[in-house]
């Protein structure tokens, strides 16, 4: 059911000093611009890899949900990991059936890349917070 990984969330206090890592320390070459998510309360910006990408995340107002998560982990990490799935609706129901907790209202909201998005609760993915994306379109 899953496709390639997508991407891996990581949470950070500051995306500012976590490009610096990535650009300073592990060469990273291809950094997009930080933007804004408002309704899922995070800034957002993309490291580009050969094979995937880095979302970083950062809190977006005093109700986003990443400050429970940097109150755990001051220094920020790991937060989700990111698979694609070639239809949203498919993976959420087949997740219900499987006895898998889907977050929040269970409909998908759309993500960071501009397709809907679903997560399921740690508790059912061996302790990992999964992000399933429908595959952008055109993609493959």
């Amino acid at each position: 059911m899953i496709g390639k990984l997508n991407h891996v969330g990581v949470a950070t206090p500051s995306i500012d000093e976590s490009v610096k890592l990535y650009r300073d320390v592990l060469g990273a070459t291809s950094i997009g611009e930080k933007f804004s998510m408002p309704e899922q309360g995070v800034w957002v910006c993309f490291v580009n890899l050969p094979n995937s990408q880095i979302e970083l995340i950062e809190p977006f107002g005093e109700g986003s949900p990443i400050h429970g998560f940097l109150a755990k982990n001051p220094s920020g990490g790991q937060h989700h990991i990111c698979f694609e799935v070639e239809d949203i609706i498919a993976a959420r129901d087949d997740m219900r059936a499987k006895g898998a907790t889907v977050l929040g209202t269970g409909e998908p909201r759309v993500g960071a890349h501009g397709t809907p998005v679903i997560f399921v609760h740690p508790k059912n993915m061996g302790g990992v917070l999964v992000e399933l994306m429908e595959t952008p379109k055109g993609a493959h």
